[in-house]
């Protein structure tokens, strides 16, 4: 690099990775989601589009028909002369990297649009078009050809050119809307199109060309080192532009002819760093890129954490390196700061550059042993103490000297005049570097030593991956396992029985997934709305002692599901709260679909109930096991009870299904055996599980009476479902017998739950109406009668679960 007549050499790529341009992909991303909307609003709502462009139209549509042609002529020329003029000026400026890139973007946009069902439809553009001159342009302007291309073009040239043109001539190019509108037309819907697909396909070609933006102007900062009496002799990339920025290691001597200070001497010599022939600085380089990440970070962190969790953020990154260096010197003053800040300034493309001398003393390691621990733990004190918070505490940040005095280098993250938060903050990011390097043990006796018991608890409750921040967290091997250590550590050396997991979301995990449930049960629940009506008339005839009947037996069914997992986990969790659990599994199960909710709402009943993970997930196998067992039985039995006069061919798949069936079962064998990952996860998390199932199966044989509770619980759960359904078809006066309406239950049930719909339903539903009718029930009878037997088995269940999980979940239950 050649700057002022002296050649600076430099080591290391400056490129940032193509997949760190967070500007350029944040453009794509954008594009594309444009592009959807375009395609989905023409699709969905275009006639309500154009009726209101219409009515917009008859408003503004002020224009006499001559004055709209004028109008319309100008802007026509205009839009027809924009890319040859961008063209020009890329050939005159010699800019041929950028002049290739602009005739692809246009030839690719241009080509999108020719491409028909009927193949390649070339351009219909006329030079010698008869008629009028708007006659002539219109051709130009409706065409979204035209439009894609001159978005495509000018998406690629935008960052090149300067910011007064690229905005007037943007404006020129998206004023054919309110023009259209102006002069009494729609805007048409594929013009529209063109210009999303255009802005997509010149941001591919930005991403792929590269920005003025992706050129670190060197040149510049080392002018400015210059103005601060530093000479820079060569440069050294230490790390590339990516999630932070650009970082060099700039070699320098000093040069007070040009940063002399008002009392004759150099900055340099000033900041002490004139003692060496050929210092060593560190200089920092932030671009557009680290501009929109540091917006994106922002935008996340305000959705996502709550408010007073965090400073606010800065409005320009002007202004978050400038406090950074800010925080330097008043850590410094300290004496408490690795390096210090020589330098911030404004650089050409938007760069900013932030310079400072090189850290002191080594990073803290695990040979430095606890009194280096306790000096760090009292120069945080100290920090804290002066009210300034650091933010970023993982072992590279903390220096130490070779006399063991401790430095603290970073400061992105620092904050004066913190509050109570950002040091309970540190607090735990300094308790998990440092378990990390000298052990969860002397990691917390150090922080006890220093600071007092009830600082150390409430930081130790912020040991959560939302609440410590990523670069921190990434620092350490395995932080998620040694946070629990760390807080189990904490409890047990202050005699505490558990510490309770801070909250720093603006929502918490239990919300989400209530409100997620929430949502599932208004889908599942909102194609049966327009059926009450019809189902209220048809309650006239019901017989209300067959359908309470129905109401006991279904509350029964619980009874028995409560007695089985009861039984299953050996009588380990309180049989109330159990069955209470079941009516909420039911609410958990048909907002989901295959009723996975309900599944894992029993493991992490029994995790609460005092069940180990392993044991717990056992548990509610062996019952499910039990269950499928118990169920194939009732089948053979009720079957065999039907007799030879009862058709069952109408549940049974067709030959093809079966087929399929046996399919997919082989791939999944293939993919068992040649997937590692999933040969892997088998082998670690699901065999310990069948072995634990196992093992259950052997203790109830050896136990009759634990295996008929079991049992019973399974049985009284299918058959109470059956006998639901028989009564709802009783109390609608209906006539069949109890052995045919359980193998409709069974059969059509078992079939209706591998549907993907939560809760089976719609699935459950026709199956069962399908069951009866094929039995001989009328359909008069069994629409009525099924939707009974879902209203009880169902529906209430579901609205009594509701309030019910918002109680175990406020006792901590689940």
């Amino acid at each position: 690099m050649r700057v002022d007549g002296r050649e600076i050499p430099v080591s290391g790529s400056l490129l940032q990775p193509r997949i760190r341009r967070t500007s350029d992909i944040l453009r794509v991303v954008l594009s594309a989601l444009s592009v959807a909307i375009v395609i989905a609003g023409s699709l969905i709502t275009r006639p309500q589009w154009e009726a209101l462009e219409r009515s917009v139209s008859g408003i503004v549509g002020f224009l006499t028909p001559e004055q709209s042609n004028l109008v319309y002529i100008v802007y026509g020329i205009a839009i027809l002369a924009l890319p040859f003029a961008i063209l020009v000026r890329l050939v005159l400026r010699g800019q041929w990297k950028l002049l290739a890139g602009f005739i692809s973007a246009g030839l690719i946009a241009l080509g999108l649009f020719s491409i028909t069902g009927a193949g390649f439809s070339a351009p219909r553009w006329h030079l010698s078009e008869p008629g009028q001159v708007n006659t002539f342009l219109s051709q130009f302007l409706d065409d979204p050809r035209w439009i894609a291309m001159l978005a495509a073009t000018l998406t690629v040239a935008s960052p090149w050119l300067p910011a007064r043109a690229r905005r007037w001539w943007w404006t020129l190019l998206l004023a054919f809307v309110p023009i259209h509108l102006f002069v009494s037309l729609v805007v048409p819907a594929r013009a529209a199109l063109g210009l999303v697909v255009g802005w997509l396909v010149g941001a591919v070609i930005v991403l792929v060309v590269g920005t003025p933006a992706l050129e670190v102007p060197l040149g510049a900062a080392v002018r400015v080192l210059a103005q601060r009496g530093f000479r820079v002799t060569a440069f050294k990339v230490l790390r590339p532009a990516a999630r932070g920025p650009l970082v060099l290691s700039a070699s320098t001597v000093p040069q007070p002819e040009l940063g002399a200070s008002p009392n004759g001497t150099s900055a340099a010599a000033e900041s002490g760093e004139s003692r060496s022939p050929d210092n060593e600085l560190i200089i920092e380089m932030y671009g557009a890129n680290q501009r929109s990440r540091g917006m994106l970070q922002q935008l996340k962190r305000w959705l996502t954490i709550r408010s007073g969790e965090y400073p606010a953020p800065f409005a320009s990154m002007r202004r978050a390196v400038e406090h950074r260096a800010l925080m330097g010197f008043a850590i410094a003053d300290l004496g408490l700061a690795s390096n210090k800040p020589l330098t911030v300034a404004a650089l050409d493309r938007g760069w900013m550059v932030y310079a400072h001398t090189v850290p002191q003393g080594r990073p803290l390691a695990a040979a430095d042993g606890e009194p280096t621990l306790t000096r760090v733990w009292q120069a945080l004190h100290s920090m804290h103490q002066a009210q300034i918070s650091h933010g970023e505490l993982h072992a590279e940040e903390i220096r130490v000297l070779d006399d063991g005095t401790v430095l603290f280098g970073g400061f992105v993250h620092s904050e004066f005049g913190a509050y109570q938060v950002r040091f309970d903050s540190d607090v735990a990011q300094l308790l998990l570097s440092s378990a990390d390097l000298f052990g969860v043990g002397p990691a917390v006796r150090t922080a006890l030593e220093v600071l007092d018991k009830q600082a150390v608890l409430d930081a130790s409750a912020r040991l959560t991956k939302t609440a410590v921040p990523t670069h921190v967290r990434k620092a350490v091997p395995d932080a998620g396992e040694l946070m629990k250590n760390i807080r189990a550590e904490v409890a047990a050396q202050t005699g505490q029985d558990k510490i309770e997991a801070a909250q720093i979301t603006r929502f918490s995990r239990n919300q989400i997934i209530q409100l997620v449930l929430l949502i599932g049960l208004v889908y599942v629940a909102y194609p049966y709305i327009s059926a009450v009506p019809t189902f209220a008339s048809e309650l006239r005839n019901l017989n209300w002692g067959w359908a309470l009947l129905g109401l006991t037996v279904s509350a029964l069914t619980y009874v028995g599901a409560a007695m089985a997992l009861w039984a299953c986990a050996s009588e380990a969790v309180r049989f109330g709260n159990l069955l209470l659990m079941q009516i909420a599994n039911t609410f958990a199960a048909t907002t989901t679909p295959a009723g996975v909710g309900g599944l894992a709402l029993s493991v992490r009943f029994l995790q609460k109930g005092g069940l180990g993970a392993v044991r717990a997930t056992a548990v509610v196998a062996l019952q499910q096991t039990v269950q499928v067992v118990t169920h194939l039985v009732l089948l053979l039995i009720f079957g065999a009870l039907a007799g030879t006069s009862t058709n069952l061919s109408h549940f049974v798949p067709s030959a093809t299904v079966l087929y399929l069936v046996a399919g997919a079962l082989l791939g999944l064998l293939g993919v068992t055996m040649f997937v590692p990952k999933v040969r892997k996860w088998l082998l670690n998390e699901v065999r310990p599980q069948l072995a634990e199932v196992v093992g259950q199966l052997k203790d109830l044989a050896r136990r009759p009476g634990r295996l008929a509770m079991i049992v019973g619980g399974c049985a009284t759960t299918t058959l109470g479902m059956a006998l639901a359904l028989w009564a709802s078809i009783e109390a609608f006066g209906g006539s069949t017998t109890f052995v045919t309406v359980t193998i409709v239950t069974m059969i059509g049930g078992t079939l209706a739950s591998a549907a993907p719909t939560p809760g089976g339903v719609g699935a459950v539903e026709a199956a069962l109406i399908g069951g009866l009718a094929a039995f001989g029930v009328s359909a008069g009878i069994a629409v009525p009668a099924v939707l009974l037997y879902r209203v009880l088995t169902c529906w209430l269940p579901v609205f009594c679960g509701w309030p019910i999980m918002r109680w175990l979940t406020a006792n901590d239950m689940i």
